[in-house]
């Protein structure tokens, strides 16, 4: 009957999109905790801490894999098996747990905190109205896409300016570029469940919500990085 339940939610496509999105939010979540609670567990242990602050080479080493999985992920996502496709967005936030737990050495717990529910209720709101709206938002998703590329050649300039005031500036805007990428994220998980019309199968399923969690996620992570540094610009 299970079986039957799902091959029937699958051929729907109106179903099936309701049950995508809920999935994808879930798997989001999913990741999302998998990598709060690895940051606190680094941060709290002294050791694990020491180990990590010691060399630079270390939080370069880490990035690189973060990106490296990234890259892998989207662009084997079709090929991947379900426990494979799982396993690799499970394996890059528990690595992304791992930085993270630099940012309680870095910033206090109010702000910390702060920044997330803030980033939460940004977040939220932006993907309710992506999820909602019969707007086509595709062009907040190219301007912001575009935009992103202006923000990345504002902070190479200001990495050796050092200037307060831009990056405060290049803090707002980044926000902004997230939510905007947000909203068309949202829309094109919609669009890829459209495109598959009434042939997708448990795997494409599982595929399309696992890829579609990790952008939300990176969607998240990254508006919350930044209000992290608006928010401790007062942090002592």
């Amino acid at each position: 009957m299970a079986g039957r339940n799902i091959s029937t939610m699958l051929g729907n496509v109106q179903a099936r999109e309701r049950n995508i999105v809920r999935n994808v939010y879930l798997w989001m979540c999913a990741g999302l905790g998998v990598t709060a609670v690895t940051a606190f567990s680094v941060a709290t242990n002294p050791t694990l801490m020491r180990a990590l602050l010691s060399s630079s080479f270390s939080l370069i080493l880490l990035m690189i894999v973060q990106f490296g999985l990234v890259i892998y992920l989207s662009s084997k996502i079709q090929d991947m098996s379900r426990n494979r496709a799982t396993g690799t967005f499970l394996l890059y936030a528990f690595v992304t747990g791992i930085t993270f737990s630099t940012i309680f050495y870095a910033f206090s717990l109010g702000v910390i905190f702060k920044a997330f529910l803030t980033a939460a209720l940004m977040f939220g709101g932006m993907a309710a109205y992506a999820t909602t709206t019969q707007k086509n938002l595709s062009g907040i998703g190219y301007y912001s896409g575009m935009a992103l590329w202006g923000l990345i050649a504002a902070m190479l300039v200001n990495f050796f300016l050092k200037s307060s005031m831009l990056d405060l500036m290049i803090s707002v805007v980044g926000v902004f570029i997230f939510l905007g990428l947000t909203a068309w994220d949202v829309q094109k998980i919609k669009r890829t469940n459209d495109q598959y019309g009434a042939r997708m199968g448990e795997l494409d399923y599982h595929r399309v919500s696992i890829y579609g969690a990790l952008t939300l996620y990176l969607d998240f992570i990254n508006i919350f990085l930044f209000l992290l540094r608006i928010f401790g610009r007062s942090d002592n």
